[in-house]
């Protein structure tokens, strides 16, 4: 996909620019694909749901309904086994979309892994992209190998600082894997960024900030915070229950987001789900 994005080499990084044959006062428009769960097996299934057709299904609507975007952010959990052919199953299951892939690694994943299939002429792995004139957005790696929770290095709350320092004039969307904010359910907030004050301080010397947007809590969640949209979008596989203080699945159908990105700095945007109950999970599970 190389007509869509060039690279300019900065401070030993790669900073990606993507190609919009957009007007200056048009908005961007992108889709999140988030914790898809994969196995190597083609059957390989999560609390009940096989998360290769479920991510198939996600892709074949998002294709029938012709949506309009000009990348796919994937903010993590990629794999389930941590398997290089889990991780050839996405880069195979998002070429119908045509579009780049930007993406980070959830707690679930294994680096090394999704390495095995780069370089990718769709999948890009960076932790800077401009968009447009007006946009920027920061990938961060919140991994901690081995556990559930996030965090943040120093090196990666430095990265925030300076991108949001070194393009002062755009506005700026900050991606990671984990939620930055309690969202209600105490299983899943003690498995949050543990160091969220510390990347809160870092946005908060910074006015260009407009949304950080995450996975892992596998439901929707939107709310304002420190004047910056926080967004989690619903999983490609199974659904957590939103407020449950134990581990709950929920009866949502697996979904995606679509973002639009407008010249004047506002974000809009949208939760797609699947129609129909074929992908409903064990809610005998206890956990995973």
């Amino acid at each position: 996909m190389r007509h869509y994005f060039k690279t300019e080499s900065r401070r030993e990084s790669r900073v990606y620019i993507l190609r919009l044959p957009l007007e200056s006062n048009q908005s961007i428009k992108l889709l999140q694909i988030t914790d898809t769960h994969l196995f190597e097996p083609e059957d390989g299934s999560l609390l009940g749901v096989t998360t290769l057709e479920s991510f198939q299904a996600v892709v074949g609507a998002v294709v029938d309904a012709k949506l309009d975007f000009s990348a796919i952010l994937s903010t993590g959990d990629i794999s389930q086994d941590h398997s290089d052919a889990s991780y050839q199953r996405f880069a195979d299951g998002i070429a119908p979309l045509k579009k780049p892939c930007f993406w980070l690694p959830g707690n679930h994943d294994h680096k090394p892994g999704m390495q095995s299939v780069m370089p990718s002429e769709q999948i890009v792995a960076t932790s800077h992209l401009l968009l447009g004139e007006q946009w920027q957005v920061i990938l961060l790696d919140s991994q901690v190998a081995g556990v559930p929770h996030g965090r943040l290095s120093e090196q990666q709350l430095a990265l925030l600082d300076e991108k949001l320092t070194q393009h002062s004039d755009r506005y700026s969307l900050v991606l990671l894997h984990h939620h930055p904010l309690l969202v209600g359910s105490a299983w899943l907030d003690q498995h949050t960024l543990q160091d969220a004050n510390e990347f809160w301080g870092v946005i908060g010397k910074h006015s260009n900030v407009r949304g950080v947007l995450c996975g892992h809590v596998h439901q929707d969640f939107d709310v304002l915070h420190q004047g910056v949209r926080v967004i989690a979008t619903p999983s490609t596989c199974v659904q957590f229950k939103p407020n449950s203080a134990d581990f709950a699945l929920d009866n949502q159908s697996p979904g995606w987001r679509t973002l639009e990105l407008t010249p004047t700095g506002e974000l809009n945007v949208e939760v797609g789900r699947l129609e129909g109950e074929s992908f409903k999970p064990d809610f005998t599970s206890g956990g995973y």
